[in-house]
């Protein structure tokens, strides 16, 4: 079972780029659609550091995954850091950011899942 997170925390820690290449302005300049040459570029690139924001099953949630997705897609996007295949996700709560003492619990949970994953690899 994946871990999931705050969306708060996916910024923090992967850090997604701004896709000033993008067709479209979506997802505060870091999405990439998908079709056409936002696709290409999302095929360009490594997809250790490829993400997909798609609809969850209430319909009322979404949520950023790992790696490349076709069903129920919003968007891509591509992070500085390569989420290496860990099973987590991120929850997207609109208009609610964490407080900065949950920022960093849930960063500080995330880091030591990394450190574990990657010391079970």
């Amino acid at each position: 079972m994946p871990i999931a997170l705050h969306e708060d925390v996916f910024y923090e820690y992967f850090k997604p780029v701004r896709q000033c290449n993008s067709q479209n302005d979506i997802w505060g300049g870091h999405g990439l659609e998908t079709f056409g040459k936002d696709l290409e570029i999302v095929r360009r690139h490594n997809p250790a550091f490829v993400w997909t924001v798609i609809d969850g099953e209430t319909g009322s949630d979404q949520w950023i995954i790992t790696g490349i997705h076709h069903i129920n897609r919003i968007c891509y996007l591509i992070s500085e850091v390569p989420h290496d295949w860990l099973d987590v996700e991120f929850r997207l709560r609109f208009f609610r950011s964490l407080t900065e003492s949950g920022l960093k619990r849930q960063t500080s949970r995330l880091k030591n899942y990394v450190t574990a994953h990657r010391a079970n690899a």
